[in-house]
C-alpha cells in the first residue's frame, strides 16, 4: 500500500512476522537511514553486524541502500526475531515499490515467512519433549 503525505512523499508499508516478532515497516524515499523504535538502527539492534546485515540484505541485493529511508516499529520477541521480521517486512515494501523486485528477492528467499517457532510444553514432561529420566525399578 502506497500513501501520500502532505509534503508528497510516498510511504511504502511492509509487515514482517518471525517467531514472536511482529515488524511494521515503512519506507520513504531518502538517504538510507534506519529507524526502529525511534531509535537509531544500529543502537536499537546494538552495533550488532549480523543483525544488521540481516535488516539491509533486502536493499543490498536490489542495491537500493541508499535510495530509502527505513522507519520500523519492532514488537515482541528478541533481537534475532525482530531482525529477521524486519528484512521480510521491508522486502514485501520493496514488492510493492516496484513489482519487478519479486522476482530477485523471491530468488534470495526474502519473501518466504520462517514459520520456525518454539513449541509448546507438554503435559508429563519437563520440556517440549523432554521426558524425566526413566526408572526400571
Amino acid at each position: 500500500m502506497a500513501i501520500t503525505d502532505p509534503i508528497t512523499k510516498v510511504h511504502y508499508f511492509g509487515t514482517g512476522r518471525r517467531k514472536t516478532s511482529i515488524a511494521r515497516v515503512k519506507l520513504t524515499p531518502g538517504s538510507g537511514k534506519l529507524i526502529i523504535n525511534g531509535l537509531p538502527g544500529e543502537s536499537y539492534l546494538q552495533f550488532s553486524p549480523n543483525y544488521m546485515r540481516i535488516s539491509y540484505s533486502p536493499l543490498k541485493v536490489l542495491g537500493l541502500s541508499k535510495e530509502y529511508d527505513i522507519h520500523v516499529k519492532a514488537e515482541g520477541g528478541g533481537l534475532t526475531g525482530q531482525a529477521d521480521a524486519i528484512r521480510l517486512g521491508l522486502a514485501r515494501a520493496l514488492c510493492r515499490i516496484n513489482p519487478e523486485n519479486r522476482t530477485t528477492l523471491k530468488s534470495e528467499g526474502f519473501l518466504t515467512r520462517d514459520a520456525r517457532a518454539k513449541e509448546r510444553k507438554k503435559y508429563g514432561l519437563r520440556k517440549a519433549r523432554k521426558a524425566p529420566q526413566y526408572s526400571k525399578r
